[in-house]
């Protein structure tokens, strides 16, 4: 793997990790919105 490849791995890598952050944070939305209309 030469350093492009490594930069462009570790750049993919934060992406990912931004994207499973939204992720987790979409998820809680629903689980709080299911929770509300739950309770109506």
């Amino acid at each position: 793997m030469n350093t492009n490849e490594a930069a462009r791995v570790r750049e993919l890598e934060k992406e990912n990790a931004r994207l499973k952050r939204l992720l987790a944070e979409r998820d809680l939305e629903v689980d709080i919105i299911k929770e509300i209309l739950q309770t109506h």
